[in-house]
């Protein structure tokens, strides 16, 4: 569907140009899920003459995820066989089966014209060892990867008119708003409002990769002092787990909040 809409529904429209975008374009695929999108175009529409100069950036947001299925799968893709060596990888991991297998991010990395990551920071990281890229830091060193800074929507997320947020500031204000929203944050999640205790905040992913790990881990420690600790985030289940028992262990001075959050 993604590879037909460019070509057939009106997506750019002014008054200097209206309708389909046509062939001349570029697909952005995000992570596994998406890695397939520069083998069909290959194999389904350049084969045929359709595309000849569209492109694809496939852009890595956590190599951890590479979507790994039994190697006799590779039949369930439609793909012509030139294509299973760019899937075919063999891991030391028993799940979901044991040897060979097909690997749908390395087939992305491999079939896109440009990789991507989300920083210039995890780009040098894929590339350090079979840990940090997760056994694709060979692939990855041979096709390179840039590293492009997430960006965000500066008038959606703009704090002089976010209506999410307890008390609105730009930057003269800032210093007038914080111990507003501060105690804002402390009645929201039930502690007890003070706006001179320090008060740390994490939101995040909880897996390893984030060092959500250390964190929970770090936390009697820091519940010494007198300091209060808000954490916001889903991800494993044994670090959700002891999120929610922050309240019961420590009533006034941590809050663990296990949901994906965004108004």
């Amino acid at each position: 569907a993604v590879l037909e809409v460019p070509r057939i529904l009106n997506l750019n429209s002014n008054k200097y140009f209206s309708g389909p975008y046509g062939e001349d374009v570029v697909f952005i695929a995000n992570d596994w899920h998406t890695a397939l999108l520069p083998c069909y175009l290959k194999s389904k529409y350049k084969s045929k003459g359709i595309y000849e100069s569209a492109k694809v950036a496939f852009c890595i947001h956590n190599i951890a995820y590479q979507g790994r299925f039994a190697f006799a799968d590779f039949s369930l893709l439609n793909l012509p066989d030139e294509f299973k060596s760019s899937f075919d990888f063999i891991d030391g991991y028993d799940k979901p089966v044991k040897g060979r297998k097909i690997n749908w991010m390395k087939a992305g990395i491999l079939e896109s014209d440009k990789i991507l990551t989300v920083s210039p920071y995890y780009a040098q990281e894929l590339v350090l060892g079979e840990d940090k890229g997760v056994e694709l830091d060979n692939i990855i060193r041979k096709t390179g990867i840039l590293g492009i800074v997430n960006g965000m929507d500066v008038q959606e997320w703009n704090p002089s008119t976010d209506k999410y947020i307890a008390a609105k500031f730009d930057a003269s204000s800032v210093m007038d708003a914080k111990p507003l929203l501060k105690e804002a944050l402390q009645a929201g999640v039930g502690l007890p409002v003070d706006r001179n205790i320090p008060l740390i905040g994490f939101i995040g992913r909880l897996e390893e990769q984030k060092g959500s790990d250390i964190l929970v881990e770090a936390i009697p420690q820091l519940i010494k002092d007198n300091v209060q600790i808000v954490i916001l985030g889903t991800g494993k289940k044994a670090m959700e787990k002891q999120l929610l028992e922050l309240e019961t262990k420590y009533p006034d001075k941590a809050r663990g909040v296990a949901k994906f959050n965004v108004p």
